[in-house]
């Protein structure tokens, strides 16, 4: 069995490489080919995108996306591993984002001391606002997909409404933008100075931080176990004691939390207000995020990295002469090829192990009934 054992460690190995290669191929092969229909040559597109990519300014850039696209895909995986699908972090991170510009606005603490203040602001009103939606599940049955949908629209009604000049929100001097109070200059947080190339956000300290809680909390703790126990069987895991409505409510929680960071970066350490410019979207691109992460913390950052570089590069491609809808296009074969090879490989692997495993205990069952026969001979 040492031997069957160690056969299938190898082969989960390289299993588990192959997926991502054969997902990667198979995205280079079809974007190659959209590309080629648009009468372009891909092999000038993917090197302009590796040379451009490669620049000190674009690494900058592509760091500072995936700071807040990190945080994106970690909110939306915490649902996931308990077979939720919020939706709503684009909602949570936009209105959690608004009401801690509004009280760092109004606040003259001293500086480290108001940064903690208007995180934790962000934290509880997405917790808060991601929370409904697991109450409404638990007591009314609700499908968190339709209350998560519902509430970013209601978070986006809101957001308006109070960010109105005669509200909560103040013109620039162009009279064109809206926005709240900036904050005190003592309380934006820091950057890491890189020269020519710009300045690297600070906050990606916070996000890798968010990454190894989410680690330990999940895959170390007994909080976790039972989180992942709900996710795979609720009954079973409802058998064994867990609280299914509890841990539902929590997971949304935390899921809301953590989505309340990941309109900081840009807050703290970008425009340090909120205004009607402020980037949407960023709960969604979490969704594909977290997918192709594999909702894991490792996978969540390289598919973060990814998705900067795609944004910075493509982007440059439409400056050339591309179409600028092959970033959309590229994004999303990325992540049917990604979804579509893990399933395969996963499929694959678990065919053969089922295949080892049976002869090894036929081979097994084989010797039981030789010795048997030898047994009795005697």
């Amino acid at each position: 069995m040492n031997k069957l054992t160690a056969r299938i460690d190898k082969e989960r190995l390289l299993l588990a490489l192959a997926a991502p290669v054969l997902a990667v191929v198979a995205a280079l092969v079809v974007t190659a080919l959209v590309i080629l229909a648009t009468g372009k040559n891909p092999f000038e597109a993917f090197n302009d995108m590796l040379s451009y990519g490669s620049a000190s300014d674009s690494q900058i850039y592509i760091l500072n996306k995936a700071t807040t696209y990190y945080l994106a895909g970690v909110a939306v995986a915490v649902g996931f591993r308990m077979n939720l699908f919020n939706i709503g972090v684009d909602g949570q991170y936009r209105i959690a984002a608004f009401f801690a510009a509004v009280v760092g606005g109004a606040l003259h603490l001293p500086g480290p001391l108001q940064i903690i203040v208007v995180i934790l602001v962000a934290m509880v009103v997405g917790a808060m606002w991601s929370g409904i939606a697991g109450i409404l599940k638990t007591s009314r049955g609700v499908s968190e997909v339709i209350s998560t949908i519902m509430l970013n629209s209601i978070a986006t009604a809101v957001i308006a409404y109070l960010l109105q000049p005669d509200k909560l929100g103040q013109l620039d001097d162009a009279g064109t933008l809206v926005s709240t109070k900036s904050l005190p200059k003592s309380s934006w947080f820091f950057t890491f100075n890189a020269g020519p190339a710009g300045e690297l956000w600070g906050f990606i300290v916070i996000a890798a931080l968010v990454g190894v809680a989410y680690w330990f909390v999940l895959g170390r703790t007994r909080f976790g176990f039972d989180l992942r126990a709900v996710g795979r069987s609720e009954s079973a895991a409802e058998a064994s004691g867990v609280g299914v409505k509890k841990m539902v409510v929590t997971s949304m929680v935390i899921s809301g939390a953590v989505a309340g960071l990941v309109g900081m970066p840009t807050l703290l350490n970008d425009s340090h207000a909120f205004s009607n410019d402020f980037p949407l979207g960023v709960g969604f691109t979490g969704i594909a995020i977290a997918l192709l992460g594999r909702n894991n913390p490792v996978g969540i950052a390289i598919a973060s990295l990814l998705w900067g570089y795609l944004e910075r590069t493509t982007g440059h491609l439409e400056l050339i002469g591309y179409d600028k809808e092959i970033l959309g296009v590229i994004q999303g074969v990325i992540v049917l090829c990604v979804v579509i090879a893990y399933e395969l490989v996963r499929r694959f692997g678990l065919r053969r192990q089922q295949q080892r495993v049976g002869a090894e205990l036929a081979a097994q069952a084989a010797a039981t009934a030789t010795d048997e026969k030898l047994e009795v001979a005697r």
